[in-house]
């Protein structure tokens, strides 16, 4: 027997909606991403697909445990790995230009410039 709205009120309503549209994405998400896989047959899928389908929690949660690792995913998280790297070089970049002209404008000493870089640098 479904609930009436009024029975369930608002905030039952609330984390209803808070709990049952992120599982409805990460089923979404999951029917997608067994499509997409090219390194599966069309019969693995099917029984992928039916196992999400028919016990969709424990279906999708075992599918992405024993979900094997694409090259592409190694190489996205490679990408995004070096994409980090290159932005904490570059904070690391700036914050020591923004240190090199407190010095020079005299409002740090050179003693608190060297103990900030080394700081910064890891040293």
């Amino acid at each position: 027997m479904l609930l009436a709205a009024e029975e369930i009120g608002f905030w039952g309503a609330f984390f209803l909606m808070l709990i049952f549209i992120p599982l409805i994405m990460l089923w979404v998400f999951t029917l997608m991403d067994i499509f997409q896989r090219h390194d599966l047959s069309g019969w693995v899928k099917a029984l992928w697909v039916i196992a999400v389908l028919i016990l969709p929690l424990l279906g999708m949660l075992i599918y992405f445990i024993v979900r094997p690792t694409l090259p592409e995913d190694i190489a996205a998280q490679e990408e995004y790995m070096q994409a980090r790297e290159m932005s904490e070089a570059a904070d690391v970049t700036d914050k020591l230009h923004k240190l090199g002209e407190l010095k020079d404008k005299g409002d740090i000493t050179q003693e608190e410039f060297d103990k900030q870089k080394a700081k910064l640098l890891g040293g």
